[in-house]
């Protein structure tokens, strides 16, 4: 076995005791990566969990390095909400998304044509690295919202398995296309107006299409980022939430709205820089073992 050294902040592995029927509490020793997990890579580990563990709520390490104790389960179906793709089991999160996503989804009810969210991924039942689709969503502060306005809000299981969201991008992102709505702004404005809110991820022509349009207050703006994709949803993600150690944020967004950076990304889109000649191939990315996590993971894998 091997054994990892440091501060465990997590809660107590069930062989140091403890009520079965309570949450285990934090714990400073030494935590030990059994026999049974050595070797393996940390997403077999993580996906092969189907619940929570019987722990307090925290998040350990980053956004693309971390894992979820004590996570809290979305409801499949709420007043303003329905969790999409549930054979994936990736509705689960940090008790602070789930509280956000159950408020944002009030919110977008409140816009014409929309009867509230359709949600996508968050984390997986414990965090960690997924056996398929994200780098991130690890730590149960992030979450994919799909584009698709909902129009009820009774869809069954294999109805959330069929359906598709829609896409709001032309040009390969550069500009959004006909499936753009001022809703899609107003919702993307009450998701990042919410000050626990990080970050939220769309496709450049997106950000400029907000840019162009917003008239009054623009300091939300800055936290709507250009990435590559975000075109069927876009993907809000969660500061730690204050006092939670062992979390590590994001470094926060340059100051500013972010207009002129979404206007270099477009830019670069309609009219791609030459390759250079002299960048060394990219390094495919290694795949996380447990001991490459945070040492509380282990306690997160071992707890009942």
């Amino acid at each position: 076995m091997k054994t990892l050294t440091g501060l465990c902040l997590a809660v107590l592995l069930s062989a140091c005791g403890g009520d079965s029927g309570q949450r285990e509490t934090v714990s400073t020793r030494n935590l030990v990566i059994p026999a049974s997990m050595e070797g393996k890579l940390a997403k077999q580990l993580f996906g092969a969990k189907s619940f929570a563990s019987q722990q307090s709520s925290a998040a350990f390490g980053g956004y693309s390095k971390g894992c979820l104790a004590g996570g809290v389960e979305l409801a499949e179906t709420g007043p303003t909400w329905q969790a999409m793709r549930l054979s994936r089991n990736r509705n689960w999160g940090h008790p602070e998304l789930i509280d956000y996503l159950e408020t944002l989804s009030r919110k977008a009810a409140q816009q014409p044509g929309w009867a509230g969210l359709y949600i996508g991924d968050l984390s997986q039942p414990r965090g960690g690295p997924m056996l398929s689709g994200h780098r991130s969503h690890q730590i149960g502060l992030d979450a994919d919202i799909w584009m698709l306005p909902p129009k009820r809000l009774d869809l069954s299981r294999a109805e959330r398995e069929s359906l598709s969201s829609i896409s709001l991008r032309r040009a390969g992102g550069a500009y959004t296309n006909g499936n753009w709505t001022r809703q899609h702004m107003e919702v993307m404005k009450a998701a990042a107006k919410d000050p626990r809110v990080a970050r939220i991820f769309v496709f450049p022509g997106a950000k400029v299409k907000m840019c162009e349009e917003e008239t009054g207050d623009r300091s939300w703006l800055r936290k709507i980022r250009p990435w590559w994709g975000h075109h069927y949803h876009f993907h809000v993600r969660l500061s730690c939430p204050k006092g939670l150690r062992g979390c590590t944020n994001q470094s926060p967004p340059p100051p500013g709205d972010g207009c002129a950076d979404a206007q270099t990304w477009v830019d670069n889109i309609l009219d791609p820089p030459p390759p250079d000649p002299d960048a060394p191939p990219p390094k495919p990315r290694r795949e996380y073992t447990l001991a490459d996590l945070p040492n509380q993971c282990v306690g997160v894998l071992q707890s009942r």
